[in-house]
């Protein structure tokens, strides 16, 4: 089947709910560069976009790639450097750039935190983590305790080791939150409401002694880690739902 960039547009935002999140999110979500309004069948899905990623689209015939961080957040930038080249490869390949940040990690089927929360088995979920007045995140009762241990195994994407864990909290876990991606602080959160554990994809510095003396656990997934989730989903439902060919191109970046 092939497509052009209006039509997945289409099915994107009847997917996700990209309006909801424009005043909350500095993502610039949706079509970020376009391609001459060429049909092709072929989509590739990445979790950043960056030269690399937009090199394997190419390899791999891709006329659009769907990433969670685009090349546009916010002001503007100068068309120069390192910017400029991914940008001339795009458009010099015929590949369409689409990203979806904030929509994605929130999303409560499709999403990063909900495929976290589902892989931890999280059960009766509630949304958790006030992030520019939303809750990006979830929360809950674990289906069976988990040590910190048994929960890093089930969050591991291909058996990577998380970025950091803090082990100050109980042996057995009963409740747990998830933020993907760049949530160190929400475990503040967490520690307020009273949870067990907090998962997200970085911790900070400064939140190790609190962290310590509030006796919660903390696993850092990792920020790539915990939203590659989202991504593959996206893609899977491409797949399924439109028979696409899709490709998923694995960067990590062990941060």
């Amino acid at each position: 089947m092939s497509f052009t960039t209006k039509k997945l547009d289409e099915f994107f935002r009847g997917l996700l709910d990209l309006e909801e999140f424009k005043d909350a999110d500095n993502s610039l979500n949706g079509i970020q560069v376009d391609n001459n309004g060429s049909e092709f069948n072929n989509i590739a899905f990445a979790v950043d976009a960056c030269l690399e990623a937009f090199k394997r689209a190419a390899e791999a015939g891709a006329g659009m790639i769907f990433v969670h961080h685009g090349l546009f957040w916010g002001s503007p930038l100068r068309i120069e450097g390192s910017h400029r080249e991914r940008i001339k490869f795009l458009l010099d390949n015929n590949i369409a750039l689409y990203a979806v940040h904030l929509p994605l990690d929130q999303h409560p089927r499709l999403g990063n935190n909900a495929a976290l929360a589902e892989l931890l088995g999280i059960r009766v979920k509630e949304p958790f983590g006030l992030y520019h007045g939303h809750k990006v995140g979830y929360k809950g009762i674990l289906s069976s305790p988990l040590t910190v241990e048994e929960a890093v195994k089930k969050i591991s994407f291909m058996g990577r080791a998380p970025s950091g864990v803090f082990p100050f909290g109980k042996k057995e876990n009963l409740s747990c939150a998830v933020i993907s991606g760049g949530a160190a602080y929400e475990a503040l959160q967490a520690i307020e409401e009273g949870v067990d554990l907090y998962v997200s994809g970085e911790s900070a510095h400064s939140l190790y002694h609190q962290a310590m003396e509030s006796r919660i656990n903390i696993i850092a997934g990792g920020h790539y880690s915990t939203e590659v989730w989202g991504v593959r989903r996206m893609m899977d439902e491409c797949v399924n739902e439109l028979k696409a060919d899709a490709e998923f191109i694995d960067l990590p970046t062990g941060l």
